[in-house]
């Protein structure tokens, strides 16, 4: 166990069609062929950990410029993020500064996750991202091919990587780098052993609301690069919590970024 304390950074809203969160659900039916859109909120927020062994910051969040310009206009008809600002004045509200951070974990490179790594240009602060991670943004930025939610303007750009290859790596005492792909090939999430709270696993956009993890429904198929591999990472998060009595915190829930603010 470590002493270590893990503090949010709220990074604005985003809305999208519920279609993407949870896969089906809103659909055509014989007596209501046409039925109304149902738009979701989801909060945006980055993690500060602060471990014995550093500062750490936990995905960057959306470019400030997302709703004006950054993102490709296509985007802007399937995704809306509303309170954008800076990293560094989000860090600022919660006490940090960027200087004061010394190394970065990308759970994954979408444009929700990736936009504030300008921050960090330039500079020697590591940037811990998953090998098959970087290859599928830069193969999706600059091919026709891949995901369309990678934006090259995030991560093509002069960072110090620090590239992860395995299933479980750790750099850092009583923080493990897992590999859970499905929702990306890359995609990971953080087992974190803590003094006060115990196992506490960040599953990311493993699980994007809390129904993807307890009811175990998909999200939608724009939001899974395979849906087999991310049934798989589910199983595995579910023994975690079997097995650690882990407690788990998903990628845009409003309630786990409430059980962040009163502190684990």
């Amino acid at each position: 166990m470590v002493d270590a304390t893990v503090t949010p950074i709220e990074r604005g809203t985003i809305t999208t069609d519920f279609n993407h969160i949870l896969e089906g659900h809103t659909m055509g039916s014989a007596a209501d062929p046409d039925p109304e859109t149902t738009m979701g909120d989801g909060p945006v927020y980055n993690l500060v950990i602060d471990h014995p062994e550093g500062t750490i910051l936990w995905d960057t969040g959306s470019h400030p410029d997302a709703d004006s310009g950054h993102w490709p206009d296509e985007l802007y008809a399937a995704f809306e993020h509303t309170g954008l600002r800076p990293l560094e004045d989000d860090l600022e509200s919660a006490g940090y500064d960027v200087s004061d951070i010394d190394c970065v974990i990308q759970s994954h490179l979408h444009l929700d996750h990736a936009g504030g790594l300008y921050a960090f240009e330039g500079t020697d602060v590591p940037i811990f991202v998953h090998e098959e991670e970087l290859k599928y943004a830069y193969y999706s930025a600059k091919t026709d091919a891949g995901s369309d939610a990678y934006v090259p303007g995030d991560f093509d750009r002069d960072l110090n990587w620090e590239i992860v290859h395995g299933e479980h790596e750790q750099h850092f005492r009583d923080l493990e780098f897992v590999h859970l792909p499905g929702h990306t090939p890359g995609l990971l999430g953080i087992r974190l052993e803590l003094d006060d709270a115990g196992t506490v696993f960040v599953a990311g956009d493993q699980a994007y609301v809390r129904a993807n993890y307890e009811d175990e429904h998909p999200m939608g198929g724009s939001l899974l690069w395979s849906k087999r591999a991310w049934l798989e990472s589910l199983r595995f998060l579910k023994e975690e919590e079997r097995r650690y009595d882990a407690q788990i915190i998903c990628g845009h829930d409003a309630e786990d970024l409430e059980t962040l603010r009163d502190g684990l």
